[in-house]
């Protein structure tokens, strides 16, 4: 018989152990729903780079039988810590943008009411005054109308575009001409008040034409400003090298008088349809290999052990000079190994190379076999209405298990599983069918790698540059100028050289010059 209070010790036991059951089962409930987000909103083939994000199902193209539809509103931790970085950043280039627009919208209210202003003004303080407006003058009214119109039209054309990118400097010559419009309308309204408001003018066709001039002189300036801002650049006047600093991918691309922060858009702009997509996957193949080649030697000392913190004596310097002979036999060492692992590099490539070129004429097989399953429907044959009717989507997802397994392998094969989701290969696909589009134009992006701009949204949105240079960004190029625009992954190296001078000389050939003789030789088959 148990005591009462071993029968009260037993209970509260198991309490604690029907409280913890409860918390775990609260866990797994907790690690599923996080498990079917991440797999809703993570693309279904991971990455083999570092520092990338783990899916949960890398497995698709063996696992794929059919396409069900999932939640578009679902968010992982992931995209929630990502999306709070991206507005966190984002913060102050958008409080700089909309101030920035804030000064342009007033500036130009104040250029277009002014003149205006300084026609309603007289009518206003001294009607009574005021001499009749004859012929001339009404003719001036539908002169500044005119001219008003095509101003507006001009500085919307001109000034008011969305902005391509936010640039960590003032744009200087965008920044001067506003200084030099204010200063022109602020000293207008300095004569006008001494000149007109104090001594309540009379002649108000002297008003009207005095109102011309300023609106001819806005049009004046707008067009210094099509002269600063778009036909400045347009020579070119420098060649860039633009190198990739990870795989060394190099263009070249001529470039006018630009600053060093607008060069940079220019090559950022350039560089997105330009350049390739860029995979570090396919860098991490030559550092294990480095990395295997270094692991693989060991250095022993025949003659005893070394002390961990040798004391101070003479037999430091043996013991130093001892630890300097290994180190200089290991990399003896290295570099005879480095001598015979050519052969090895060679052979590797040539392996790899035989399994792409297996995986590509699967793939081509697979596809092609894939395509000829649909068929697109006529319009007298859409009236009779069969029984199996698909749109593009269904018909994508129809045929895309036959070829998910081929696909997948591929893409592991040649490292860009991380380029391509489930979900952006059933789009294109169905995109290819909607179009009637070939297998080879549907493979075409998936055999040969395209610039950034072909890939996923995540792959260049929101992407964040930095620029780095020596000199002042708000300074021209000039010969010899490198700087570097960084990124997380990589870093663009830019380097300017002045396009040269060229000198060309005129040589002048008489058309009548032209004669010739036949040589005949005894050897001649004439």
């Amino acid at each position: 018989m148990q005591s009462p209070t071993v029968m009260e010790a037993g209970e509260e036991v198991l309490q604690v152990l029907g409280v913890c059951e409860t918390v775990e089962e609260i866990k797994d409930v907790i690690v599923t729903t996080t498990e079917e987000d991440s797999n809703t909103n993570s693309p279904p083939v991971a990455s083999s780079g570092p520092g990338t994000k783990p899916s949960q199902d890398d497995n698709w193209g063996e696992t794929t039988t059919a396409v069900t539809g999932t939640s578009e509103h679902s968010l992982s931790q992931e995209d929630i810590v990502r999306i709070t970085k991206d507005l966190e950043d984002s913060v102050g280039l958008d409080c700089r943008r909309y101030f920035t627009l804030t000064l342009a919208v007033i500036l130009g209210l104040l250029v277009f009411l002014t003149p205006l202003a300084f026609l309603v003004l007289p009518h206003l303080l001294w009607p009574e005054r005021l001499q009749s407006c004859g012929t001339a003058c009404e003719g001036l009214f539908i002169s500044v109308a005119f001219k008003l119109l095509i101003l507006l039209l001009a500085v919307w054309a001109l000034f008011f575009r969305p902005p391509r990118a936010g640039l960590p400097r003032v744009f200087v010559f965008r920044a001067l001409l506003a200084v030099l419009v204010l200063l022109f309308v602020i000293s207008y309204w300095l004569f006008y008040g001494v000149r007109i408001l104090d001594s309540q003018d009379e002649n108000y066709q002297g008003i009207v034409q005095y109102a011309v001039s300023l609106v001819d002189a806005l049009l004046f300036i707008h067009y210094l400003a099509i002269v600063l801002l778009e036909l400045r650049q347009l020579q070119p006047c420098f060649s860039v090298c633009v190198t990739r600093s990870t795989d060394g991918e190099t263009r070249h691309y001529n470039l006018g008088q630009l600053s060093i922060q607008r060069a940079a858009l220019a090559i950022l702009e350039h560089y997105y349809c330009d350049f390739s997509v860029h995979n570090p996957a396919l860098l991490s193949a030559s550092k294990s290999r480095a990395a295997k080649h270094l692991a693989g030697l060991k250095v022993y000392n025949v003659d005893g052990e070394f002390p961990a913190a040798p004391a101070e004596g003479p037999g430091n310097n043996a013991a130093a000079g001892l630890a300097h002979s290994q180190s200089r036999a290991m990399i003896a060492a290295a570099a005879r190994r480095r001598d015979s692992s050519h052969n090895e590099l060679y052979y590797e490539e040539a392996e790899h190379e035989r399994r792409v070129r297996k995986r590509r004429a699967r793939l081509v097989v697979a596809v092609e076999e894939a395509f000829t399953h649909i068929k697109r429907m006529q319009e007298e044959e859409q009236k009779k209405a069969p029984g199996d009717v698909m749109d593009p989507r269904e018909a994508a997802q129809a045929i895309f298990p036959s070829m998910a397994r081929a696909l997948q392998k591929y893409l592991r094969t040649t490292k860009q599983q991380h380029c391509h989701s489930m979900e952006s290969i059933q789009q294109h696909l169905a995109f290819c069918i909607t179009n009637n589009m070939t297998p080879k134009a549907f493979l075409e992006s998936y055999l040969t790698p395209g610039p950034t701009l072909q890939y996923s949204r995540d792959h260049w949105l929101a992407r964040q540059w930095t620029l780095i240079s020596e000199a002042s960004v708000t300074s021209g190029l000039k010969d010899g100028t490198v700087f570097l625009l960084k990124c997380v992954d990589f870093s663009l190296v830019v380097t300017s050289k002045k396009i040269p001078y060229i000198q060309m000389s005129e040589e002048y050939i008489d058309p009548k010059s032209h004669k010739f003789v036949l040589r005949l030789q005894s050897e001649t088959s004439v």
